[in-house]
């Protein structure tokens, strides 16, 4: 159905004790998200769950059977354009969500062919305009409901707004406006919901957006708290104890002092990447993205709090702890990258609850999530060259001036480039192996900076980008522009890595059947060998991959899916059609070659052993002749 959201401007008298309510009672709905994460009919998160790890203890697909993976049904969204994320798994249903115009369908998983519903917003289509790298969108959030309400679908949309549907029939239940288009905010991002509040960020800071995340009462739509990524102690909601463990992180005054004048109001910051969440410490996990402009010259000082690690209370959204890993970026190095929660012993044998997150600047990031302590900071590939190393007793990176991006200088074979060695890809964690499954860019670049005015609206970034493939890459061909690799966060070792034709874009899933499942630019969902790395199977999809997969059960049998077409910022020349090299952020020259290997496309598709599914029975979906036309 096409359904004009709604307006809550502020709570009825009704709602407002049911806020008190919840404000006094028990939280109820982080454990029946648990509960359902813990069921593997599910996947009720992007993550799967709240660690974010991405990793599924199913084992009936494993080394020995994928091989006999075979289509066991498909969906298409009827839109061309990036498809990031996954869809959702709950209670037999699976929610599917589409990049612009942001359509979310739901299915039922007994006879997928048939759609229950569809939600399609009416949303201003000048907010294409204003995004930066494709109209993509990374998923939804489920909420389970209580006693009183029911359960609800949380979108994001393009045009800045969140919205809440109800998850029987589609019906859009409120609307808000999250980020006003017109300064070139725009929504991206998957909402998050931790008890009754859900989480959604912000995206534009191409376009001199002031970086922000927000917290939402999933019932009416009101807003509860919202911090900052730059600015006054009180707007970034720093709480008393804010790096009290790490003062030498840095601790007030720092989001006005660390910027020439008032250049923090257009600072950027924003958080347009995953979430993770610990129930017990009642932290959430986020990173915060690249200052603005890109040119280093128009901003003096570390720019803080771009670039940082975050750890807030979810309830209030005070931050306790902030790390920032690029002081003053130089290279676009946006920090929102995926963080994955575990415990393990460190290299001292004391057992410690670790966030880890690989960063766009080419280094992962290992922290104590308690305290944000740094554990560890080991380069992604030994290519890596902006940076020497990371002092892990104060935090800070040792750059290396070759590389740095001062005016008047053209700064040539910078590895990473602005893409990141790593991007908004969903990796995963692999507990029993203590691996982490990374899907990697391997691009380099050269940059020239120049100098611009700010315009609300239009973009801000005053650089110009070359990008070409790494050092390990085929230059010549303009191949070899991506890894997969398996990480070892406490030793710093890599197990195994392979090179791939293009960036590895949407990231990882990892089973207990011992294998790695991830899709590829030119098309493909491959599998590999947790423990060796080596190709197990692969399959050819309708359009390029740049989500990541998810697997469930239904009735009994184990399912993967993964959401096919091509797009996104490494997609951006294809979907648009564009020549010149430099155009798109420098991308366009970077993957020149993926319109080869692979067309738009939007869909999802699912697999089984032997392609077994709904249809293996052939009557399921068949029209039935009732009533008066039986009679004809």
């Amino acid at each position: 159905m096409r359904d004009t959201p709604r307006i809550s401007l502020k709570a009825s008298a009704s709602a407002l004790a049911v806020v008190l309510a919840f404000v006094a009672a028990p939280v109820k709905a982080n454990e029946a998200l648990v509960d359902l994460a813990k069921n593997t009919d599910n996947w009720v998160m992007t993550g799967r769950d709240y660690d974010a790890a991405n990793y599924s203890t199913l084992t009936e697909v494993n080394k020995e059977t994928v091989r006999r993976l075979r289509p066991a049904w498909s969906f298409s969204t009827g839109v061309l354009h990036g498809h990031e994320g996954t869809p959702l798994v709950v209670n037999g249903r699976m929610y599917i969500h589409s990049p612009f115009p942001n359509t979310v369908f739901a299915v039922d998983l007994k006879d997928p062919g048939k759609i229950l519903w569809q939600n399609k917003p009416r949303q201003m289509p000048t907010a294409r305009t204003v995004a930066c790298c494709d109209v993509v969108n990374r998923g939804l959030a489920y909420w389970p409901g209580d006693g009183e309400s029911g359960a609800l679908i949380f979108r994001t949309q393009l045009d800045g707004h969140i919205a809440a549907l109800d998850a029987d029939t589609g019906e859009t239940r409120w609307s808000m406006e999250n980020a006003d288009i017109r300064v070139g905010a725009t929504l991206t991002i998957a909402p998050y919901v931790i008890d009754d509040l859900v989480l959604v960020g912000s995206s534009g800071a191409e376009l001199g957006v002031r970086g922000y995340v927000t917290a939402y009462d999933v019932k009416t739509g009101e807003q509860k708290w919202r911090a900052f990524a730059t600015g006054p102690d009180e707007e970034i909601l720093l709480g008393e104890d804010f790096n009290l463990a790490n003062p030498h992180y840095g601790r007030f005054g720092l989001g006005t002092r660390t910027w020439e004048g008032d250049a923090w109001k257009i600072g950027g910051g924003t958080n347009w990447g995953w979430y993770a969440y610990d129930p017990t410490e009642k932290l959430f996990y986020y990173g915060s993205g690249n200052p603005a402009p890109w040119n280093e010259t128009m901003r003096p000082g570390d720019n803080k709090w771009t670039m940082a690690i975050w750890g807030r209370d979810a309830q209030t959204g005070q931050a306790r702890f902030a790390y920032q890993k690029t002081p003053h970026d130089e290279w676009d190095y946006a920090g929102v990258n995926v963080m994955m929660l575990s415990e393990q012993e460190d290299k001292e044998g004391k057992m410690r609850k670790l966030l880890t997150h690989p960063d766009r600047n080419g280094i992962i990031y290992t922290l104590d999530r308690t305290n944000g302590d740094l554990v560890s900071a080991d380069k992604m590939d030994d290519t890596v060259n902006w940076v020497k190393e990371v002092q892990l007793d104060t935090g800070l990176p040792v750059r290396d001036p070759e590389f740095g991006t001062r005016m008047d200088h053209m700064a040539r074979d910078i590895c990473p480039s602005a893409m990141g060695y790593h991007n908004q890809g969903h990796d995963s964690y692999d507990p029993e192996r203590k691996l982490f499954m990374l899907g990697i860019n391997h691009i380099c670049m050269d940059w020239e900076p120049f100098m611009l005015p700010y315009r609300a609206g239009q973009f801000f970034v005053g650089a110009t980008l070359s990008m070409y493939p790494g050092p390990k890459g085929d230059r010549q061909n303009n191949l070899g522009l991506g890894q997969m690799k398996a990480y070892n966060a406490i030793t710093g070792e890599m197990k195994w890595e392979v090179m791939e034709r293009f960036s590895v874009w949407g990231g990882t899933m990892a089973t207990a059947g011992g294998l790695t499942f991830y899709g590829t630019l030119d098309g493909f969902i491959k599998a590999r060998d947790s423990d060796t790395g080596e190709l197990l199977w692969k399959h050819k999809l309708p359009s390029g991959v740049i989500g990541h997969p998810m697997t469930y059960t239904h009735e009994g049998r184990q399912y993967v899916a993964i959401y096919y077409g091509v797009g996104g910022w490494p997609g951006v020349g294809l979907v648009f059609d564009l020549a010149d090299p430099t155009a798109g952020l420098g991308s366009v020259g970077a993957f020149r070659r993926l319109a080869e290997y692979t067309q738009m496309g939007g869909g999802v598709m699912v697999f089984s052993l032997d392609g077994e599914g709904p249809y293996s029975d052939p009557s399921v979906g068949e029209y039935e002749v009732i009533g008066a036309a039986e009679k004809l």
